[in-house]
């Protein structure tokens, strides 16, 4: 974390504000954060697409199929491939990593701990930034926290949740991004971990109304364009939000939060918004589902992609908001359980491409019904619909 933090040190200097992590345009798929000072705004209209997923869980069985023997080493890219043109697309792709990389034993629930090579294929797929204040983040305690934080660090992930010093916090949160021309500021927050404490001086962001309130009075000093909170919160399995999430939304959009991004009920919960003449305020996405994980049952065995999209002209402003649903596919192939992300909206070509049995098939199909239906008011990510 040296490099990293003494770059921070001079921008704090230089700027006399909080640093700004800017993710350079390019078309490498791996895209790695760099950081400069905060630029000027841009009077001419940017845009900025933004993305959202899940619940990236790490079950045993996903550790076992990602497993290659003849190499002892493990490989997840092929999880992620059916979605790799989708996230790449994206200005911004944010993932909820709800495991550590703690490092070995590997190991799934209660407790898990996963290859480091997952990150690997995320950055590999097209995501940037990860949040991590889950109730996950300490299952390895003070060792796998650090040992997480360094990971993502080396790789060139972005992370934001826990902290592994006062000090680093300091420095690195609220966790502020420049895209585009467009400033943004993102924090997140959990409602527990599971009765793990943070040992000294490791840091868990809580859901704490004091705190997140001189949180986001810091990152207003920075004058971001737009602020987005991701929340992990909710009861599990439960498809409708709750009255304490309600509290907790109306309170974050007072605070000056334009939009909320909900995670931990492994199933996916309703969007909420507003409309004002051509652009959307106020949304709300109570929960995205799971990413990935070996959760099977029906609802739990997939999640959706939020994304949005903003504009800056005199001001910054929401324009659209859209979904992709993915399902959770379980193959099996050489005589292997395997794990591929399979979206919705696919042509008949690419579904006989990815080989459902008929039970699959229908397993699919049902998640993606399911998932329109429940949020029937959001448009839906059309995407896939004429690709082969």
């Amino acid at each position: 974390m040296h490099r990293r933090t003494l770059t921070i040190l001079i921008l704090v200097l230089l700027a006399g504000t909080l640093p700004a992590q800017n993710l350079a345009d390019n078309n490498d798929p791996v895209k790695t954060p760099e950081f400069s000072l905060l630029k000027p705004g841009n009077e001419n209209p940017s845009t900025l697409r933004i993305v959202f997923a899940g619940d990236i869980m790490g079950h045993d069985s996903q550790i076992a199929a990602a497993r290659v023997d003849s190499k002892d080493s493990y490989d997840y890219t092929g999880c992620f491939r059916h979605l790799k043109p989708y996230l790449q697309e994206a200005d911004i792709a944010v993932g909820n990593l709800e495991v550590t990389h703690g490092g070995p034993p590997y190991k799934g629930y209660p407790q898990f701990s996963s290859p480091d090579e997952l990150t690997d294929a995320l950055l590999d797929a097209g995501f940037n930034v990860l949040v991590n204040a889950n109730n996950h983040a300490l299952d390895r305690g003070k060792e796998g926290l650090e040992r997480t934080v360094d990971v993502l660090d080396e790789k060139g992930m972005i992370l934001t949740g826990s902290f592994v010093s006062p000090d680093h916090r300091e420095l690195d949160y609220p966790l502020i991004m420049e895209k585009n021309g467009i400033l943004l500021a993102m924090l997140n927050y959990t409602y527990g971990t599971n009765s793990l404490v943070a040992d000294t001086p490791n840091i868990i962001n809580y859901i704490d109304t004091l705190m997140i309130r001189q949180d986001i009075q810091k990152a207003k000093l920075v004058e971001p364009d737009i602020i987005i909170a991701c929340i992990h919160w909710g009861k599990e399995y439960q498809r409708e939000e709750n009255s304490t999430q309600q509290d907790i939304a109306e309170f974050l959009f007072d605070q000056g939060v334009a939009a909320i991004i909900g995670s931990h009920p492994h199933v996916v919960q309703p969007i909420r918004f507003e409309e004002e003449g051509d652009y959307i305020i106020r949304p709300v996405v109570y929960s995205l589902g799971n990413f990935v994980s070996n959760q099977r049952n029906r609802y739990r065995n997939g999640g959706i992609i939020f994304g949005l999209e903003l504009e800056k002209t005199d001001a910054t402003r929401i324009t659209a908001i859209d979904f992709l649903p993915a399902y959770v596919h379980k193959p099996e192939r050489d005589k292997k359980f395997t794990f591929e992300l399979v979206p919705s909206g696919i042509t008949d070509k690419m579904i006989g491409k990815i080989g459902f049995t008929e039970k699959e098939k229908a397993s699919y199909l049902e998640f993606c019904d399911d998932t329109h239906e429940h949020l029937s008011n959001t448009p839906r990510n059309s995407y896939y619909s004429k690709m082969d």
